[in-house]
């Protein structure tokens, strides 16, 4: 009788599935390296361009959206969004907020209590830091 057979190659099969399942949770679940952990390295799919000090990408800008009960909330709060992400797609090194360049910040007064800012800026990282991957856009 080829059923008993078949039954246990699916157990077989369903055990290892769980197993792997298992396997990738624990991997994802793990401390990332101390290099991936300063800098993701998707900062290199960027043209770079010198500014004074500072390297920043040629074209490429981040944007963050905030509220608050006054403009100056507001401004706060989309400038940790622009912070947060930018600091999860690059890494801390290119999330300073006091680093960047090409600024542009808009607001508004939503209703009496509410305020919204837009802000926009590229982001930049010193010179001398380490950063993965670099690839400089050329000079013409």
């Amino acid at each position: 009788m080829p059923r008993p057979a078949m039954l246990e190659a699916e157990q077989t099969m369903s055990t290892r599935s769980i197993v792997a399942v298992a396997a990738l949770f624990a991997a994802l679940a793990l401390p990332l390296p101390a290099a991936h952990a300063q800098e993701t390295g998707l900062a290199a799919m960027h043209d770079w361009v010198p500014v004074g000090r500072k390297t920043c990408m040629a074209s490429h800008f981040h944007d963050g959206s905030g509220t608050g009960k006054t403009q100056k909330e507001a401004e706060r709060d989309a400038i940790r969004v622009w912070e947060s992400f930018t600091i999860w797609e690059y890494g801390p090194p290119w999330g300073r907020w006091s680093q960047s360049e090409s600024r542009k910040t808009t607001c508004s007064r939503d209703t009496q209590s509410i305020f919204s800012c837009q802000v926009t800026r590229r982001t930049c990282v010193m010179k001398g830091g380490r950063v993965a991957g670099a690839r400089k856009k050329k000079q013409r």
